[in-house]
């Protein structure tokens, strides 16, 4: 199992309950600062963080995302 963290900019109120629908996303939740919310994603091969995160960026109103994988 892989796990990563995609931190998410969006001027969109409702992101993280958006981030929630999308397959691989474990937990999602606002936040302060640079970036409006995160996604925690569980995938079994590190290419698939990829995937997820493309889909992240194609839903409306996420202006971009930054991706950070646990290192164990």
């Amino acid at each position: 199992m892989v796990r990563a963290i995609i931190l998410v900019k969006s001027p969109k109120k409702l992101i993280a309950a958006r981030l929630r629908k999308v397959t691989s996303v474990s937990d999602s939740f606002p936040t302060s600062g640079q970036f409006d919310a995160v996604a925690i994603i569980d995938v079994e091969q590190l290419f698939q963080i990829k995937e997820v995160a493309n889909q992240i960026q194609k839903i409306n109103g996420v202006d971009r995302t930054e991706t950070m994988v646990e290192v164990q």
